[in-house]
């Protein structure tokens, strides 16, 4: 039986369309899952849109429409953009929907049940923007003496009753966790980050609003919503079958990794593991806290004007494209930079240039040379087996390990190094002058190179998928042999054992122009 693996994004507030910020956690969590799908693991892979709170009504208000209109379009957004992205999703997890409903109000009771939920009265500080209550020494000063949160956003002084979750009560079962658990929240700094909060000292949580009816009802409690941290967390829990599928849930839960972005880290991390530990409910393994996608070194902002739709970079760029520039560009946890003309640099290098050209001119000598069948190996040289074992190191040893600790750019790199080494390959070995001295030779660097790139297509398949799937296809590749146990070592593989006949190939990653207007 496959080992399942459970990842998900954030689910993201549809009070405005989705930016660059959330394509790429996107793109990394399905790049992610891809690979576990690809070592045979049985994957869940969801993400979806927190629909509940007061900034969503507010926004409504703003563009005089219904809450639940603004919140059906606007998801409709960020559905469209993963499905425009390849985004490989199981589910796609709405927080308006009755299943995860049930799932809030289940978890709540869980919670009651604890004895860790009581009624009292907030008064403090809240920013609608962020969804978040803040004390007093964490406000900044902003201009003409206004109080910030540390985001940076307005924090209004809030007022009205609410249920409290003794979030006080799990400060040191939290620390104890986290020293026991290494690999729970990541990367290191975020951890460290987490500690100092929690050492700091955990005050009780407000955790229900009576001011809007925006949300999941508390049971029990009329007029009384649940806090959008509350019902928005949970829906990892919903996607896992909670509280109605037994059978699921013991199958999802815990989940293996949380994707979400380093500014909501305390929620996965500080309440969300407090609620589950209340609820007498496993905690999920990994919280990575990726960084932020800056432009051209700035972080977005539609004031500055330089918010990008990922949709409209996407056609201009290319889907995988973007997805590989992004996965490549950026050392995964910390924040990153993009620009157009650093899209085509990277592309135009690397998957135009390098591997683009070497499946190019080798399928193209196949097509030409051995009328489209596959070579035969007779017999292999040193350089042959080098090759191979550059090769197999990257794409068996180096790049599954990268991969498997979310090291993605890493694990490119080793990548790019082995497709530097078919390029040197294939300039030392000249296989269309060894078409007239020693047609047998040619065969046999020909083959050399056949395996070496199937096995580097399979190997880099979660990052470009369609491209990857193209190449496989126009080579001929078996569905079944298109993962890593199945694409062979050394000099074997069985990838070389078909009758099958290429084609004359055609370019896969044609050369990226700047758009006219950044050229």
């Amino acid at each position: 039986m496959a080992d399942p693996y459970y990842i998900t994004t954030a689910i993201s507030y549809p009070n405005g369309r989705p930016h660059i910020g959330h394509a790429y956690e996107a793109i990394a969590a399905d790049a992610i899952a891809r690979f576990h799908r690809q070592a045979g693991r049985d994957v869940k892979f969801q993400t979806g849109t927190d629909e509940h709170g007061l900034k969503m009504v507010q926004a409504a208000r703003d563009k005089g429409v219904s809450v639940e209109d603004l919140a059906a379009e606007m998801s409709g957004y960020f559905r469209a953009m993963d499905d425009a992205l390849n985004i490989s999703y199981d589910r796609f997890i709405r927080t308006t929907e009755s299943d995860h409903h049930r799932a809030s109000q289940a978890i709540w009771q869980a919670m009651a049940d604890a004895g860790d939920l009581y009624l009292s009265r907030y008064e403090g500080w809240y920013s609608v923007r962020d969804e978040a209550f803040y004390e007093e020494k964490e406000l900044v000063d902003g201009e003409g003496g206004a109080k910030l949160s540390p985001q940076g956003t307005p924090v209004d002084w809030t007022a009205e009753e609410s249920w409290f979750f003794r979030l006080s009560k799990y400060q040191q079962p939290l620390l104890d966790h986290i020293a026991a658990n290494p690999d729970f929240i990541r990367p290191e700094s975020r951890r460290n980050e987490v500690v100092k909060f929690v050492e700091g000292g955990l005050m009780d949580l407000s955790v229900s609003r009576t001011s809007f009816d925006w949300g999941v009802k508390v049971p029990g409690s009329d007029g009384h919503v649940m806090y959008v941290w509350v019902d928005a967390l949970t829906n990892y829990l919903t996607g896992a079958g909670y509280p109605d599928n037994a059978d699921d849930l013991a199958k999802w839960w815990p989940a293996d990794l949380h994707l979400i972005g380093k500014d909501i880290v305390r929620f996965h991390a500080v309440y969300w593991p407090a609620f589950l530990m209340s609820a007498k409910l496993a905690l999920p393994k990994t919280v990575f806290g990726h960084g932020f996608l800056l432009h051209r070194g700035e972080k977005m902002s539609k004031s500055i004007g330089n918010v990008v739709d990922p949709i409209e970079l996407s056609e201009a760029f290319g889907v995988d494209a973007l997805r590989y520039f992004l996965l490549r560009e950026v050392s995964f946890g910390q924040d990153g930079s993009y620009s157009a003309e650093a899209i085509v640099t990277r592309v135009n290098a690397e998957l135009a240039n390098s591997f683009g050209n070497l499946a190019q001119r080798t399928l193209s000598q196949i097509f030409k040379n051995c009328g489209g069948g596959l070579p035969e190996i007779h017999g292999l040289d040193a350089p042959d087996t080098a090759l191979f074992d550059v090769v197999d190191k990257a794409v068996r040893g180096a790049m599954p390990v990268a991969f498997g600790d979310l090291a993605l750019s890493q694990g490119i790199e080793q990548w790019m190094q082995a497709v530097y080494a078919c390029n040197a390959y294939v300039d030392e070995q000249a296989p269309w002058a060894l078409r007239k001295t020693d047609p047998a030779r040619m065969e046999t660097v020909l083959a050399v190179l056949y395996i070496c790139i199937a096995q580097l297509t399979v190997a880099i398949a979660p990052i470009i998928p369609a491209s990857a799937k193209t190449l496989l296809d126009r080579m001929g590749i078996a569905e079944d042999l298109r993962t890593f146990t199945a694409i062979g070592s050394h000099w074997y593989s069985p990838l070389a054992e078909s009758d099958f006949k290429i084609d004359q190939p055609v370019g896969l990653f044609p050369r990226l122009e700047l758009p006219a207007e950044t050229a």
